[in-house]
Formats: structure tokens, C-alpha cells, sequence
């Protein structure tokens, strides 16, 4: 405080004005004392009002409190009655309070650990290859990629047409200055889908598609002593009436015996999950009827921005994907195989995945080799992942200027077709 400030704070009370006050308080703010909210509300300045403690009742024996109960209305200076709880004799969901967790019919002793779309998972990309018992190999299979190098297997015009589905998820499907990212992501993807979807007249198989949205997935498994279990939506599904081809071969997926799952001690594998008491054992549901006549899941496409309430950062986002892929898969394996895990699947089921923020693709194929999973030896599954593959490098409304010097033009610019490419190859996958 400054000196004369405080000085003047000694003097005496009529030599103290408030506008000298108010004068002192400005200069202190402005050398970077603190600040004091005079006339700003408690919401304003985040501070959460303390809880109040209820107000404990003293009974006395022989001595009853007078109360205006019998008048039936407010009377001043007698004290409120105490009423009791009136329950009704008919059900009305606006007032309904759940019973205790203790007393639900579901309840159960033993912990259930739960993935969901907004879990963010701490170690990323580790932590799901450990829960899903995979091995993760960088890179997509040369073999899904070179379909896509045919020119028989492109679309007519390509590189002009993606470009112009890129103009115009950012630049023309808009009445504002700048579209949002959850708007021009999703109107991106649905324009890819569509230019991959003309390609039907060459390839018939296409056509046996059908694109699933807000479906609900329930599938459960036991990783070490541990249940575990993926519920939630997780987007747009490319579902297809026939099954997707393996990816590697018998001798490959046995040597994925040999393979030793990362571990991150002394970081508990389940952290982030949501632990519950209150589930049902052995769910395990597509999301479908038994009798859909798509009943294999293609491809999985995941919006990073789709729930504007829960962002994830893009190792996080990675681990949705895996975890959501293989939750198809194991659901599937389930009707396929039933429940009880088998050492090795006599038909791997293969699931690929497709992620974007509008700008920067994921790109991911799961192959699910085994369903027992509960320790750390013999089969694992499989999984390639190719991160943070770039579609396009700017797209700008106005240009980027400084100092006098034009460093990014106006318009799309740094398009890399390469990128396309694999998300044809993976649309492409089990129709060529």
C-alpha cells in the first residue's frame, strides 16, 4: 500500500471521502494490487457460497414448542411445524428419488469399470492396448493401401472433387464469417462419404452398406480380475451385410504370441473408468436387432468435436477410437462365438475406424484374434493405427498477413491427396 494512502486511512473520519477512497483503490488496482469486487454479484466473481449447516432440533421431554400448525398459516413469533414426508399414492416421474445404491436389484459387491464416449483415459493409447490386450503396429497394411493406387478404383476428378468438398465444408456451407469446427467437420466427412459412395456403379459390393448413427453399444470382458465393460454412442457406423477379409494371416496372428504388452506401474490400468456397483453381468449388445440385415460393422467415423461438452485431446481421442473399435468387434465375436472366451477365433473379426477434427484424419484397423483376455499370455489381437495424417495444411477465409507480407493466401491451400487416398482404401476394404 502507498503511503499516503495509508496516511490517509489514520486520518480522521470526516477528512476520509469516498471519492479519495475510491481514487486509492484505482491506483492500487493499476500497480497490481488486489482487486476488490465492491459492487460485483458472488456469480460474477466465481465464488460458490458456503454450504449451510442444517439447523439442529433440541427435544426436550414435557416441553413441546408452540407452532402456528393448527392456524394453518404463518403467525410471528411462533415457531414452524415440523411436517412429516408425504408420499404419494400414485407414481409421478418429476418427483421420483431413486432408492440407495445398496438397495437397487443390480447391485453387486465386485466393481465394474466402464468406458465411455467422454472417458479420457490417462495414459492414452497404452492404457487401451492393455485393456484390449492388442498389440499396436504404426502404419496402415500395405496390402489395404494399393487398391486405392488403381486408377480403376478412383473416383473421376478426384483431387478436384475433394478439394471442392473441402471448399465447401469451409468456405460455402455457411451464412457466417467462419463456420464452426463441429459444423464444417461433420459436413467434411459426410462429403467424403459421399464422393467414396459414387464409386457403386464399378464396385457393387458398395451398395450392401448401410450407414448407422447414435446406435447404443454394450459389450463386456474380464481383464485380469477385473469386469470391464463399453457402453455409450459412439457416432456414424458403416455397417455392411458381409463380414470385413482378415488382415493377417494364420502365422501371423501367432506370433503375436510372443508379444509383451506395454505396462505403465504404478499407474492402475482401470484409472479413468467409472467404477459402478449397480450393472448387469454378461451384457452384450450390437446395438441391432438380431434379424438387421446388416449385421457387420465396416467402419466406425468419430467426430473429435461431436460433443461440445466434452472435448478430448487427440492421444484421448486415439483411445476412444480403439476402445470403441474393439467393442464392436468383441460384441460381434460374442454372437458369433458366444460368450465364453475362446484362445483363438476360427475367423478374426476385423473393425476398422476413422477419426477427424475437419482437418487431421486417424485412421485405424482392429483385428480381434481372440476373446480371452483376461491374462497377459498367448494371443493377442492386433491393431495398425496411422495418427495425425494431415488432409490439407490451411484453409483460410481472409489471408494471413504480417507485416505488410502475405503469409497465408486466402482459400485452401497445402492439399495432400496421399491423405484420401487411405480413406478410400479403407471405404474400399472388402469391396474390391
Amino acid at each position: 500500500m502507498f503511503p499516503e494512502t495509508a496516511q490517509r486511512l489514520k486520518t480522521a473520519a470526516p477528512l476520509f471521502s469516498h471519492t479519495a477512497f475510491l481514487t486509492d483503490l484505482r491506483r492500487l488496482s493499476a500497480h497490481g494490487g488486489a482487486r476488490r469486487h465492491l459492487t460485483v454479484g458472488r456469480c460474477l466473481t466465481a465464488k460458490v457460497p458456503p454450504p449451510r449447516n442444517p439447523r439442529e432440533r433440541v427435544e426436550i421431554p414435557g416441553l413441546e414448542m408452540v407452532t402456528y400448525g393448527e392456524r394453518m398459516h404463518y403467525v410471528p413469533g411462533l415457531a414452524k411445524p415440523a411436517t412429516q414426508h408425504w408420499e404419494r399414492d400414485y407414481k409421478d416421474p418429476r418427483y421420483y428419488k431413486s432408492p440407495p445404491a445398496h438397495e437397487m436389484l443390480l447391485y453387486k459387491d465386485k466393481p465394474c469399470y466402464m468406458f465411455n464416449q467422454r472417458t479420457s483415459a490417462l495414459e492414452g493409447v497404452r492404457q487401451a492396448a492393455w485393456l484390449t490386450k492388442t498389440q499396436v503396429i504404426p502404419g496402415l497394411p500395405a496390402q489395404l493401401l494399393s487398391p486405392a493406387g488403381n486408377p480403376e478404383n478412383q473416383i473421376p476428378d478426384q483431387d478436384e472433387r475433394v478439394q471442392n468438398a473441402i471448399k465447401h465444408a469451409r468456405f460455402w456451407d455457411t451464412t457466417e464469417d467462419r463456420p464452426r469446427k463441429e459444423k464444417y467437420s461433420n459436413t467434411l466427412l459426410l462429403n467424403l462419404l459421399h464422393l467414396c459412395a459414387t464409386l457403386q456403379s464399378s464396385h457393387p459390393a458398395v451398395g450392401r452398406r448401410m450407414l448407422a448413427e447414435n446406435y447404443s453399444l454394450a459389450t463386456t470382458w474380464k481383464r485380469g480380475e477385473d469386469l470391464l465393460q463399453i457402453r455409450g454412442q459412439n457416432g456414424l457406423l458403416l455397417n455392411s451385410m458381409d463380414p470385413l477379409p482378415e488382415v493377417s494371416g494364420k502365422q501371423e496372428v501367432a506370433d503375436t504370441a510372443d508379444h509383451v504388452l506395454d505396462t505403465f506401474y504404478p499407474v492402475s490400468p482401470t484409472i479413468d473408468l467409472q467404477k459402478v456397483h449397480v450393472y448387469k453381468e454378461e451384457v452384450n449388445h450390437t446395438g441391432f436387432r438380431d434379424d438387421y440385415p446388416y449385421p457387420h460393422a465396416h467402419t466406425l467415423y468419430f467426430l473429435e468435436s461431436a460433443d461440445p461438452r466434452c472435448k478430448l485431446r487427440p492421444e484421448q481421442f486415439r483411445t476412444k477410437m480403439i476402445m470403441f473399435t474393439f467393442g464392436n468387434a468383441l460384441a460381434r465375436a460374442h454372437k458369433l462365438y458366444g460368450t465364453r472366451p475362446q484362445r483363438l477365433l476360427d475367423r478374426p473379426v476385423t473393425v476398422q475406424s476413422v477419426g477427424t477434427n475437419g482437418r487431421i484424419f486417424q485412421f485405424m484397423v482392429f483385428q480381434l484374434n481372440t476373446t480371452d483376455l483376461s491374462g497377459d499370455d498367448g494371443i493377442k489381437n492386433q491393431m495398425w493405427l496411422d495418427e495425425d495424417v494431415e488432409l490439407y495444411d490451411f484453409a483460410k477465409v481472409r489471408p494471413l498477413i504480417k507485416k505488410k507480407q502475405v503469409k497465408i493466401p486466402a482459400g485452401l491451400a497445402g492439399y495432400k491427396p496421399e491423405t484420401f487416398s487411405k480413406f478410400l482404401a479403407l471405404y474400399l476394404h472388402g469391396a474390391v
